[in-house]
């Protein structure tokens, strides 16, 4: 499974927006996100019933996720999750202290 989501913000500031979804993730889900260097971070979890397993890198204003396919009936699910967090985490209108931790 792959997801491709275009962001408009700096490198780093995309980061520091992708550290705080990785301690709500950890947090809520107990999914753990571990950067592997600056532009690439693993994840480890589940949402719900899905297991959620992968890599996001990050860099020429595009996070790319890719992680192991849940299969058919669970992918629509998993895609729109992380598609809506990037979406949240990302957006340049929300603040960066506004964005939830847990």
């Amino acid at each position: 499974m792959e997801i491709d989501f275009q962001y408009v913000l700096s490198d780093q500031e995309a980061r520091a927006r992708l550290d705080v979804l990785g301690q709500y993730l950890m947090n809520k889900h107990g999914i753990k996100v571990t950067w592997v260097d600056e532009k690439r971070a693993r994840f480890s979890g589940k949402y719900l019933l899905v297991k959620i397993e992968g890599e996001l890198s990050l860099g020429s204003s595009h996070a790319v996720f890719k992680g192991e396919d849940p299969g058919f009936l669970l992918r629509g699910r998993a895609k729109d999750y992380i598609q809506s967090k990037l979406a949240k985490y990302l957006d340049p209108k929300i603040a960066l202290a506004d964005l939830p931790k847990d």
